[in-house]
């Protein structure tokens, strides 16, 4: 029997998050800077680049995924196990590799981009391993990082992308009403979790009906549970007076948006309600700073002072905001759009970011727990627009 190295599966229809144009667009963008920087063939293997450029978002389970674009050619790379679906699920042409034999991922590479060339990679995803073997298979000529280049593109927004953003903070908002809906003391946190969860699944496939559905999740954090902002469901059974964290995150082709909210079970005590307001008067301060021309360390120390003028400053952890698209709490990440001290970028319209101050108050102090308020917003010509409608702060989160 011949077991080819890799061959082409193609059967079923196209269906692609975004139409053609909107694809031709970014690679467009891609292969100017490719252009510019001398690089032939540019090898992109994370998930959220072979997102953004192909629509296709890969299951890895352990096997390397790619796509390779040159100035002429815009191919993914998939394992035989996948068979025809990432061909269904991306723009340009697709070849799968088999399992035959070893390294037949890099001889279905080395098909298109040819050897010798210069070789575009992502220096922030590809392994020392993959990168050895991507010398040994390709033998480039020279070898540049284009991870940099490609997270600057896909900081800056479409019309489409943004349309689509605006869909999954609107579904985030309907997770957020199912939450609330089943808090309850003497309910657990896993029960409340799937209610919200259930909620978005259902939204999201009114308004895509095309759609691939995974990968849309919530945290919901009681008591001690909410100190950290990435905090996994328990099934700790919800009392009255606790502290609640509600966090929806509906996943809609790869991209990501997100409702974050403090509340309170049925009561909030005057120490957690001090500190609750305080963070909600950060939150709206921290919008308003949120506008074309600052930049990402104005707005993080602004917001310092804010609370060290209230000796709070002291309670935060972390950024108060980041961007948004294709991303996920397993892969991509425009680590040059947070509102951190150390990043100098500047807002530029187009932009889309969350504004979400968090003060953690140890377990022993008054109002011991963590708060958090986030809203979406998109960086306008003249200021922002917040696209995040659920509301915030004590008035509308003592529930239960």
């Amino acid at each position: 029997m011949d077991r080819p190295q890799f061959y082409r599966f193609h059967q079923g229809e196209k269906t692609l998050p975004f139409d053609d144009a909107e694809y031709e667009a970014r690679l467009s963008t891609l292969r100017k800077a490719m252009a510019d920087m001398g690089v032939e063939a540019c090898v992109l293997t994370s998930m959220h680049n072979i997102a953004y450029y192909s629509g296709f978002l890969y299951c890895a389970f352990g096997r390397p995924y790619a796509q390779v674009v040159t100035a002429t050619e815009t191919v993914t790379f998939s394992a035989g196990i996948d068979a025809a679906q990432p061909w269904r699920r991306c723009y340009g042409d697709n070849i799968t590799y088999t399992d035959w034999q070893r390294n037949n991922y890099w001889r279905a590479i080395l098909s298109v981009t040819g050897p010798g060339k210069t070789i575009g990679y992502e220096g922030d995803h590809l392994s020392i391993a993959q990168m050895a073997l991507l010398d040994e298979f390709l033998t480039p000529a020279r070898k540049v990082d284009m991870a940099p280049t490609t997270m600057q593109q896909r900081m800056h927004k479409s019309p489409a992308e943004i349309a689509m953003i605006r869909a999954g903070a609107a579904t985030a908002d309907v997770g957020g009403y199912a939450v609330r809906d089943a808090i309850k003391a003497g309910v657990r946190e896993l029960d409340v979790a799937m209610a919200g969860r259930d909620a978005m699944e259902l939204e999201i496939a009114k308004r895509y009906p095309d759609a691939e559905y995974r990968d849309t999740w919530i945290w919901f954090q009681s008591g001690i549970n909410t100190d950290g902002a990435h905090n996994p469901v328990t099934g700790r059974t919800l009392a009255r007076g606790d502290i609640l964290s509600l966090n929806t995150f509906p996943m809609i082709n790869g991209y990501y948006t997100a409702l974050e909210r403090t509340l309170f079970v049925e009561e909030v005590d005057p120490a957690s309600l001090t500190i609750w307001e305080a963070n909600v008067a950060a939150h709206e301060y921290g919008m308003s700073l949120l506008k074309p021309g600052v930049s990402c360390a104005e707005v993080a120390h602004g917001i310092n002072a804010f609370f060290a003028e209230r000796d709070l400053l002291q309670y935060r952890t972390f950024g108060y905001g980041h961007s948004f698209g294709v991303l996920s709490h397993y892969y991509g990440r425009e680590a040059g759009l947070e509102l951190r001290e150390d990043i100098d970028t500047v807002l530029e319209p187009g932009m889309v970011i969350s504004m979400e101050p968090m003060l953690t108050i140890p377990e022993g102090q008054p109002g011991a727990g963590g708060y958090r308020e986030h809203d979406i917003l998109i960086i306008t010509e003249d200021g922002n627009e917040n696209i995040t409608g659920y509301p915030y702060g004590p008035e509308a989160n003592v529930v239960g």
